[in-house]
């Protein structure tokens, strides 16, 4: 009896059959999580070069558009157009419009103005129009859910309460003389 078993483990011992599921048992787990990283960062790539995007050229639009100043509603339905790939921008999406002094250079405030949907809704923190000639930043926070929220880069990213992250695009330009 004692010998069979011996027989028995050294032959399992020299036995080859099953090293390539072992070889994929440990190699899968960090093969899909390298995947599913890279689809996060790809989506996430996709859609700030989508809020980039619509920045610049609703910046484009505002800043050749003489006579006309848009107000805070006009400029976000052009950007949440004109993005494409935010879901839900109407209710994601937070703009900000800063007026600064050149002559006398402030820092604006390094946090952006985003929502977060676990908490209440605040009103818009500041948005200004500009008069003739004065510099201006636009900042937009779009709020995104992660792709694969608990899994690679979706779970390292830094989220709110609600389980999304933040995409922030600003872009600065001068009012044109009107």
């Amino acid at each position: 009896m004692i010998r069979s078993f011996s027989n028995w483990i050294r032959k399992f011992r020299r036995s080859e059959d099953g090293s390539a599921t072992v070889e994929f048992a440990i190699t899968f787990p960090m093969m899909m999580f390298f995947l599913m990283s890279g689809v996060e960062l790809g989506m996430i790539t996709l859609r700030h070069a989508s809020l980039e995007r619509a920045m610049d050229i609703t910046i484009r639009d505002i800043r050749l558009g003489t006579g006309a100043a848009p107000q805070h509603d006009e400029i976000k339905d052009l950007i949440c157009t004109r993005a494409g790939f935010i879901q839900d921008c109407d209710s994601n999406l937070r703009l900000e419009m800063i007026q600064l002094d050149p002559r006398a250079l402030t820092a604006i405030d390094s946090t952006p103005d985003c929502t977060d949907q676990s908490e209440e809704v605040a009103p818009v923190r500041s948005f200004e129009n500009g008069q003739s000639n004065e510099l201006m930043i636009l900042r937009a926070c779009a709020k995104i859910d992660p792709v694969f929220p608990s899994t690679g880069l979706g779970n390292s990213v830094v989220k709110d309460g609600a389980g999304q992250f933040a995409l922030v695009a600003s872009s600065a330009f001068v009012q044109e003389p009107r």
